[in-house]
């Protein structure tokens, strides 16, 4: 059973992103291990709240990675 398991800031993506992250990665699976095993495949997504990821010593918040993904920083 494959598993694949994604951790991120939580508040940074909506529900639909969730569900297409989950087909994506499920779908990417699959083409490499064989369709037999999509309805074994499992896709976790773990929300970290923003006071616990750091980086460099400064916590990262969602809108820190909103200003990053617009090419804003």
């Amino acid at each position: 059973m494959p598993l694949a398991q994604l951790r991120g800031v939580s508040g940074y993506l909506t529900p639909q992103q969730k569900n297409e992250l989950i087909e994506k990665v499920t779908d990417a699976i699959v083409s490499v291990q064989g369709e037999g095993l999509r309805p074994v495949t499992w896709v976790l997504i773990d929300d970290v709240p923003e006071d616990q990821w750091v980086i460099g010593g400064r916590p990262v918040t969602a809108e820190d990675i909103r200003a990053v993904a617009s090419g804003k920083k």
